[in-house]
């Protein structure tokens, strides 16, 4: 299988979110309705998963509706939802979270809030497509996957695209992409430091650390709290809209030392993002030993079947000794481990973490226990679906672009499938 090699043909150089009507985003439900955009929905079926958060059968207490947004992240467009409704942040849940750069759909619940008042709502670039009550709170993986309408401008095109679908077999290499590592870059940095317990390292980096920062007033400010360490004066110079900064600030300028209490007044949310991102460098480092070295997938512990609608279902893990590798195919995937401190691990998950400076009982997070990572799963090579491919002409610029729809299981990233394809230039306009 080429995946399995060091090269991949990339035959489509371009701009990818150029705009963000170039990168559509509709949610698969899991109960595999597609949230088309513009579409409106009177109901859509949710069942949940095993845990999701279920009030009484008669207690209908939140409000399941269909978001549409453009230029909002997940998160940011929940909140400002919230705040108009007179609700926090903490009453919302989502099933997964949308790229900023994008019109996306998706499926999210809000509690104590009528169905009706999210209908009438007024927030510029966010729409309600649906609303109604349910008993149940929508919670991370509460869904199959998303389909996918992406345009890559100033395309250069190559006819090997068929070759290298081809090539594929079906599935692609199911790498974490670059968003789970944060604008900086520094998520996993952040993460190795909280589960050292270093605290005070954690912070500091989340306060001061400029690579990839663009706004030249955030670049002097994180230097100039680097270089004086003053948190009560930073308060004057630093950005009204580092919003998550100056909440650290706040509580270091009273406490200067306490710094594990300054971390927890970011959103447990956000928090997590930087244990998650140690998991996915540690995930993204074990699925490019098997690519440089397949003979090395030998190691691999766990495999999953597919569910009733063809995705890959990670609730029922079979073990290496009940399935013969020669019948691995697009109905049976290769899994590893998320890692955390209940993980069953191979000896390359152990050998990767222990490079890091690890150890697994880290993951149990005593100190910080609302951060705790029990360990999950993720399969290794991502199957895609629904694939077309198609050259248009751009009247306004004078230049073709080339079009790709798809679709992807829950936790598969579109940019990292279309990387099999592309040479793109994110958000390079």
């Amino acid at each position: 299988m080429l995946l399995l090699n060091e090269h991949i043909p990339k035959p489509v150089q371009g701009k990818i979110k150029f705009f963000a009507d170039d990168f559509i985003v509709e949610e698969i439900t899991n109960n595999s309705t597609v949230l088309e955009k513009d579409k409106h929905f009177d109901e859509v079926p949710f069942s949940g998963s095993d845990n999701t958060e279920t009030k009484n059968a008669e207690d209908h207490s939140f409000a399941l509706f269909i978001m549409q947004k453009k230029n909002w992240n997940t998160i940011q467009a929940l909140t400002a939802i919230a705040r108009k409704l007179g609700r926090s942040f903490k009453s919302a849940g989502f099933a997964g979270t949308k790229d900023r750069a994008s019109i996306s759909t998706q499926l999210c619940t809000m509690f104590g809030v009528d169905p009706d008042s999210l209908l009438e709502l007024h927030i510029k670039d966010i729409q309600i497509n649906g609303a109604w009550r349910t008993n149940k709170k929508i919670e991370l993986g509460d869904l199959l996957g998303n389909r996918f309408d992406i345009k890559i401008r100033n395309a250069e095109i190559s006819s090997s695209i068929k070759e290298s679908l081809e090539n594929l077999e079906n599935v692609f290499p199911n790498y974490f992409g670059e968003q789970r590592f944060g604008n900086r870059n520094n998520n996993y940095s952040i993460g190795i430091d909280l589960l050292k317990g270093d605290f005070e390292a954690a912070a500091i980096k989340f306060l001061t650390d400029i690579q990839n920062e663009s706004n030249q007033e955030a670049v002097e400010a994180r230097t100039r709290l680097s270089n004086e360490r003053d948190f009560s004066k930073a308060l004057n110079y630093f950005p009204k809209y580092l919003k998550y900064e100056r909440l650290i600030l706040h509580h270091l300028s009273k406490l200067p030392t306490d710094y594990a209490g300054a971390l927890r007044k970011l959103p447990r949310s956000l928090s997590l993002l930087f244990m998650h991102s140690v998991d996915a460098f540690i995930f993204n480092k074990e699925l490019e030993i098997y690519i440089k070295n397949r003979d090395m997938m030998k190691e691999i512990k766990f495999f999953c079947n597919v569910d009733s609608f063809g995705f890959p279902n990670l609730i029922n893990l079979t073990s290496i000794n009940n399935i013969d590798r020669s019948k691995i195919n697009s109905k049976v995937f290769a899994v590893a481990s998320l890692v955390g401190y209940d993980s069953i691990l191979n000896d390359i998950e152990k050998e990767i973490i222990n490079a890091q400076g690890l150890e697994q009982e880290m993951f149990k997070m005593r100190r910080m226990p609302e951060l705790n990572c029990k360990g999950s799963y993720r399969i290794l090579f991502s199957p895609f679906y629904d694939f077309n491919f198609n050259v248009d002409y751009d009247t306004e610029s004078s230049k073709e672009f080339a079009e790709f729809k798809f679709s992807l299981p829950k936790s598969s990233y579109a940019t990292v499938f279309l990387a099999e394809f592309v040479n793109s230039n994110y958000n390079n306009k």
